[in-house]
This record gives structure tokens, C-alpha cells and sequence, in this order.
């Protein structure tokens, strides 16, 4: 769990003429609620937020004018998905067990490469039940004994201790398969298409 902190000040002003005026000086509009409290109004540094976001943290350490715990439920992008509008929060103890979806990423050579075949990410994201102590930045799903034909299950990925698997133990995470001539032609394409490892590039292509 990487270790990040927002600087939070309280805000009373709402609107969304007043919100643009706050983004426009660096500052994000946010909401803490949870564990029978009242929802607080605050405010947090968008240098802060993005910190966050690149290093991939679910859990925050609170400081300024409210301090404590908090697991980000939800990040509001713009349009263009680009630049945060807003954030909301949730007060956690470092006892419990928040359930949060991570970032699922490949590691190690699958020997099924070496047989003809292209390693695919089929599931790119998880969802796990974790104590808040341990929520990972994301979950690893290891290759190294996937032979071609073979499949990594939600059921065989490796959770941090004492976290327990959201959903079907038997989802398809990752494949290696013989790549056809009808794949090849669909990864050409526009269409979003799995993470392949293992795919030979074509002559003449440009950069």
C-alpha cells in the first residue's frame, strides 16, 4: 500500500460556478462521509489528488483540518478524462475490511511464448475484500507457468493477507493462445482489444 496524504481544509460553499473558481486555484472540491457521521465539505490541493492517482492509491492518511483514514470511493473526471472535479471519500479504521477494485498486471515469461503463443490480460481489474491496512496499489498476476492453451483464474491469483476474492474464483484473468488469422485481423482493427504480450510485429510498420 503506497503511503499518500491530502492536505484537507473544510468549505461551505457549494455551486457550480463557486466549484470553477476553486479548481481554478489549484484546490478540488471533496466529500468525506461514513461511519455515522455527518458528510464534511472539503477541499484538497489537485497536486495532492494527482499524486494519489499516479501512485495508485485507494487508501489516504487525512491531515489539516480533518485528519483520519479514508478509502476514495469515487474520482470525477472532466470530459475528456483529463483533469479531477471531484472526489469523494469515505472514513475507514485501519481495522476493517474495505472491498476495492484493483489494477490486475502481468508478470513473467510465459513458457506457452516460446510454443507460438500471445499472452492476453482478459480482466484488467479485480475486485477484493481487504483489510484497509493491507489494500495493495494492485494485484499481481503471475505468468510464469502458463503454457499455450492454458488460463490464470481469479482463484489462482495471489491476495494480500486476509483479503478474499469479490466475485467468481473461476473468471478467466489472463490466456495464452495460438494466435488465428481472425484475432490477428480483429488487432489490426480500431476496437479496443486485450493487453498482448508475445505478438510479432509486422514488417513496414511506422512509427
Amino acid at each position: 500500500m503506497s503511503d499518500s496524504k491530502l492536505t484537507v481544509e473544510k468549505r461551505s460553499e457549494t455551486g457550480s460556478l463557486r466549484m470553477k473558481r476553486l479548481r481554478q486555484t489549484g484546490k478540488i472540491p471533496a466529500v468525506l462521509y461514513g461511519h455515522g457521521e455527518g458528510t464534511v465539505m472539503l477541499t484538497a490541493s489537485e497536486k495532492e489528488i494527482n499524486k494519489m492517482i499516479d501512485i495508485g492509491s485507494h487508501i489516504v492518511a487525512l491531515a489539516g483540518e480533518v485528519t483520519g483514514t479514508a478509502l476514495v470511493k469515487e474520482v470525477q473526471w472532466d470530459a475528456l478524462g483529463s483533469n479531477v472535479l471531484h472526489l469523494d471519500l469515505a472514513r475507514v479504521d485501519a481495522d476493517e475490511k474495505v472491498e476495492v477494485t484493483l489494477q490486475v498486471e502481468l508478470h513473467g515469461e510465459a513458457p506457452g511464448l516460446k510454443n507460438g503463443g500471445v499472452v492476453s490480460l482478459i480482466q484488467h481489474d479485480i475486485t477484493i475484500l481487504c483489510p484497509v491496512s493491507g489494500v495493495p496499489d494492485s494485484i499481481v498476476c503471475e505468468v510464469g507457468e502458463l503454457e499455450l492453451d492454458g488460463v490464470v483464474s481469479a482463484g489462482d491469483l495471489k491476495l494480500p493477507s486476509g483479503a478474499e476474492l469479490v466475485g467468481s474464483p473461476d473468471e478467466t484473468i489472463a490466456n495464452c493462445q495460438e494466435q488465428s488469422d481472425d484475432v490477428a485481423q480483429e488487432t489490426d482493427g480500431d476496437a479496443a482489444q486485450p493487453e498482448v504480450i508475445g505478438e510479432d510485429k509486422k514488417e513496414g510498420g511506422g512509427e
